[in-house]
């Protein structure tokens, strides 16, 4: 019979480049132990980053186990990172997890979006009730938020998310994977503030990056500074992601809570503007603390645990992986109904 009180869950994920398993009890993190594939060259390939995973899941899996102090036996659920993200990674997780489940006692298997993990490990976090959420990594850019049964989708891009494109311009640079962190750097050391003309593409509630950063690469060909380049890029990127936030939040007045989270949510300046953005129009600003905000296992467990108390169990035979599952796919039971 389920544990509906506080139940032990693992989660795996396993989506794109990391490897992550987390343990809770309840809203308690008992353990966070990850890997993350790192390509020689170029951006993730799925099937290394796959091969990947597969030969390090037992040891972050025992890692884990022995960081919470628990026997496989003991864990209560199994959740693991259904989708969206890349099949070969997806499919490996799935394998893992299901092995795990049976291995646990045939303990329940629950399916988790992965971008609804991030939204309910950050609410779980910082406290936010009913955000808009802004989530920005290197798959995925979108603004979120609950409205009558689902998340809804109020912004996305229509091409690149904006940590792959970062990547990408970092790449250009010679900068090796994952290059987000070192734009940043080089944007810091950029002093006189001086903006390069980028191209500014939001179209309605949606966003482009693509032209953006065709343009980012012709100016490096013509020698640009890399500082003013990695500058006028992030200012230019993130002005247009705190316009479609700032929309949102026109188009959802009952909402009082602005949440950022995502790999790329790490980034500084970002943080300043959405926060900015948050304050002008007297809503709470709630961050999700760094070493959470990118992929890891304790959101899927977190996520699972949302699954575990409304008894949505999969069947081995249900725990297909879904490589384009969007997150307003996903029915919400756990909130209350409500007009944005």
């Amino acid at each position: 019979m389920a544990n509906t009180q506080t139940p032990l869950i693992l989660g795996i994920e396993g989506t794109a480049h990391t490897l992550g398993v987390g343990i809770i009890r309840g809203h308690n993190i008992l353990a966070d132990e990850r890997t993350m594939y790192i390509p020689k060259e170029g951006g993730i390939h799925p099937r290394e980053s796959a091969k990947h995973m597969a030969r390090n899941i037992p040891t972050i899996i025992r890692k884990a186990l022995d960081s919470a102090n628990v026997d496989l036996k003991e864990i209560d659920a199994i959740a693991f990172s259904q989708g969206p993200g890349l099949g070969p990674c997806l499919r490996t997780v799935a394998t893992a997890a299901r092995t795990l489940s049976i291995l646990a006692g045939r303990k329940p298997l629950l399916g988790v979006n992965h971008c609804i993990a991030h939204v309910e490990l950050g609410k779980i976090i910082t406290g936010a009730k009913d955000p808009i959420t802004l989530y920005v990594s290197g798959g995925n850019t979108q603004i979120i938020a609950y409205n009558l049964g689902f998340y809804r989708i109020y912004g996305e891009t229509l091409d690149l998310a904006i940590g792959n494109a970062l990547d990408m311009l970092a790449r250009e640079m010679g900068i090796p994977h994952p290059g987000g962190p070192k734009i940043e750097q080089l944007a810091l050391e950029w002093e006189s503030k001086k903006l390069l003309p980028l191209p500014y593409i939001v179209k309605g509630m949606s966003l482009s990056f693509s032209g953006l950063l065709t343009s980012a690469k012709r100016m490096l060909r013509k020698g640009v500074d890399h500082r003013q380049l990695a500058y006028s890029f992030q200012e230019v990127a993130f002005a247009m992601l705190a316009e479609v936030t700032e929309r949102a939040i026109a188009c959802t007045p009952s909402k009082s809570e602005v949440m950022l989270t995502g790999g790329v949510a790490a980034n500084q300046r970002l943080t300043e503007m959405i926060n900015e953005v948050a304050r002008e129009h007297q809503r709470t600003f709630h961050p999700v603390p760094k070493k959470l905000a990118g992929d890891n296992g304790v959101m899927i467990a977190m996520a699972g645990l949302r699954e575990y108390h409304v008894q949505r169990f999969l069947k081995l035979s249900q725990s297909t992986v879904k490589p384009k599952w969007r997150v307003d796919e996903v029915p919400i039971p756990w909130m209350k109904k409500s007009i944005a």
